[in-house]
């Protein structure tokens, strides 16, 4: 089959598909931009040259025709083949329902011809007498039988829809008038269409740019030019154009109760009343969730969303239900903080550092996974407050305390009281535990049981593994991580104003140690441990006392002197030796006297020089042998001794 056609070959082979004139097919390549499609169009290697376009661009009826007619065994081109008949069936698929129903009563009315053609009558009597008996004209049955001449009979009813086109119903518009209307349009300003073209025909008349169609003309070049999703995104945004793509859908029945869970914060709606603020404020609802049943097991109210908070969270998870395996978490401060998951390579927010004290979800071996953040595909929990919210804040219980989930949602006796933190922590635990309750759970692994009842018989399976922690653990949890180093003196440690001591604490005095405490409670003892966490001690309290409360003064001397009492016991039991017995075991007897040793030049011992005070040498023996120099030295001696007798 020929692939590449002239405008004049194109209008033999219109038969109304497109317009039957050379100069008209031209005039359809310019206004449908035939030429700056790539692949579609070329210079024609003719001796008068001008341009050949590719069948590809023909209508679907006019590429079944042009391959009836040339295709054959010897020059048969499949592909071609096949890629017309796909071209013929995919514009019948874009037609609307009243034109498929057209083109069927067009089918039955020539089946009804070929009846008749088969029982005998002539071509021109079948025609007329079919025309006659479906109310048509003549000449529009015969047109029809040309469309289908070389048609399969499985493709007539493709080729015999209605020539419509969308594409060529469009207006003529200048590519520099349309790139500028579309660029202004596209803005995340979200300007109006209106203004946009008015903008861009001011702009026309002033640059000359022509042809301009009307503004309902440019709406359909819209639609039909630029997708959806590009409109999305360039004017509502990234966010916004996420939701038109769909979402992926997780399974949860592969897991087990306890094997992992996830963890969020949500701001409630209610103004409440907190014990120690004088005005109402807003809450936060921070809750862990099962992954595997959905069932809340975990949960407490604060008024932020706290590193202390959570650490209480997860606390009363492990101390109901176990420690899971992993825990999907987002990267707010909260969560990421290093007293919760501290050692954690990738935490993103903190430094991770060699000496920092090791994070709640590390020490317990729980494999943290990040998500992102207000994302419900990432973490179910962020859906399924939505889904008890207003079970909790637009109860009658909280009535006049709602504030509105917008700044405009603001309902009419906003702000007239607020509720009790007390009442509402009851309030949340009976919504939530009706929550957990209730049956008929349409997710496939939970078969219509409650969140209560699946995670209860995940439980029970005896494929369940949950770990549980140690005693030694349970202070994990309760108390806070900090590094602080001990005073020089006695191993004191200070923390938020407050001094901290035990005995043991004076081994590791100006020492880095880490101590878990309560920050709800700082009365409570604090935990200590060295820098590879072990314990140390459980320091207690040191509190302060008036400079002139002489009860208190008598009360610290009495047990500063009962802590030395009980240092001297242990002094008298590991001091078992006295310094007398040490003595005698350490005595080496009666020391020997050293012999005396002759030198070979001694000196003699000067009477002067023992007056003047100096202490003089000994007196060696007789020398070995007397010479010229000892004999000079005596001489001066005598000499020295005359001397000082005159002066005397």
């Amino acid at each position: 089959m020929k692939e590449w056609l002239s405008p004049r070959e194109i209008a033999a082979l219109a038969q109304g598909d497109l317009p039957g004139t050379e100069r008209n097919v031209n005039a359809v390549a310019r206004r449908e931009g035939w030429r700056r499609l790539p692949g579609k169009a070329r210079k024609a290697e003719t001796r008068g040259g001008g341009w050949e376009y590719h069948v590809s661009l023909l209508p679907g009826t006019m590429q079944a025709r042009l391959m009836a007619a040339h295709a054959s065994p010897a020059n048969g081109n499949t592909d071609l083949v096949n890629e017309a008949r796909s071209a013929l069936w995919a514009r019948f698929e874009s037609l609307s329902s009243e034109h498929k129903e057209t083109a069927r009563t067009r089918l039955a009315i020539v089946d009804c011809y070929e009846t008749l053609r088969k029982s005998g009558l002539g071509k021109t009597a079948a025609v007329r007498l079919a025309a006659r008996r479906n109310d048509i004209a003549i000449g529009t049955l015969q047109s029809w039988l040309g469309k289908i001449a070389d048609i399969d009979r499985a493709d007539r009813l493709a080729a015999l829809a209605p020539g419509y086109k969308g594409a060529a119903e469009r207006a003529d518009c200048d590519e520099r008038a349309w790139a500028a209307l579309k660029s202004d349009y596209l803005r995340p300003e979200r300007p109006s269409f209106s203004a946009c073209y008015r903008r861009m025909r001011q702009a026309a008349a002033k640059h000359g740019w022509s042809p301009v169609p009307s503004e309902r003309a440019m709406r359909r070049h819209l639609e039909a030019d630029v997708p959806k999703a590009t409109i999305v995104l360039a004017r509502n945004g990234r966010d916004k154009a996420k939701t038109l793509y769909p979402a992926q859908r997780r399974t949860r029945g592969h897991l087990h109760a306890m094997q992992a869970v996830n963890i969020d914060g949500h701001k409630l709606d209610l103004f409440v009343r907190v014990p120690g603020r004088e005005l109402p404020t807003r809450v936060y609802l921070i809750a862990l969730q099962d992954l595997y049943s959905g069932k809340f097991v975990a949960w407490r109210l604060s008024e932020s969303e706290n590193k202390e908070t959570t650490r209480l969270v997860i606390g009363d998870m492990v101390e109901r239900y176990g420690i899971p395996d992993q825990m999907y978490l987002d990267n707010g401060r909260a969560f990421a903080s290093k007293w919760i998951t501290g050692g954690v390579a990738n935490r993103y927010r903190f430094k991770v550092r060699d000496e920092e004290p090791q994070g709640l979800l590390t020490t317990l071996g729980v494999e943290v996974h990040w998500t992102t953040p207000y994302s419900g595909q990432s973490k179910p929990i962020e859906r399924a407050f939505r889904d008890f919210a207003d079970d909790i804040c637009k109860h009658p219980l909280c009535a006049g305390c709602y504030t509105g989930n917008t700044p405009d949602a603001k309902p009419e006796n906003y702000g007239d009281k607020a509720i009790e933190l007390k009442t509402l922590s009851a309030h949340i635990d009976a919504c939530i535990a009706e929550h957990n309750a209730r049956p008929g759970r349409r997710a496939a692994h939970l078969k219509q049981r409650s969140f209560d009842q699946a995670f209860a018989d995940s439980l029970a399976d005896p494929s369940t593994i949950v770990r549980w922690p140690t005693a030694a653990q349970r202070s994990l949890w309760l108390l806070a991580a900090e590094r602080i180093r001990a005073s020089k003196g006695n191993g004191e440690i200070r923390l938020l104003d407050n001094r901290y001591w035990s005995e043991a604490l004076t081994a590791h005095a100006g020492r880095e140690v880490t101590v878990r405490f309560d920050p709800d409670d700082l009365t409570k003892d604090i935990h200590v441990y060295d820098s590879q966490d072990r314990l140390i001690c459980a320091a207690r309290l040191i509190g302060d006392a008036e400079f002139n409360n002489a009860e208190a003064a008598r009360s610290h001397s009495a047990k500063r002197n009962r802590y030395l009492r009980t240092n001297r016991e242990l002094q008298r039991q590991h001091a078992e030796l006295t310094a007398d017995e040490l003595a005698r075991l350490y005595a080496h007897g009666e020391p020997e006297r050293p012999k005396p040793q002759r030198t070979k030049v001694t000196r003699i011992a000067v009477a002067g020089a023992m007056a003047g005070g100096a202490a003089a040498p000994a007196a060696s023996a007789e020398p070995d042998q007397w010479n010229d120099e000892a004999e000079e030295s005596f001489s001066r001696g005598l000499r020295l001794i005359a001397s000082n007798r005159e002066d005397m």
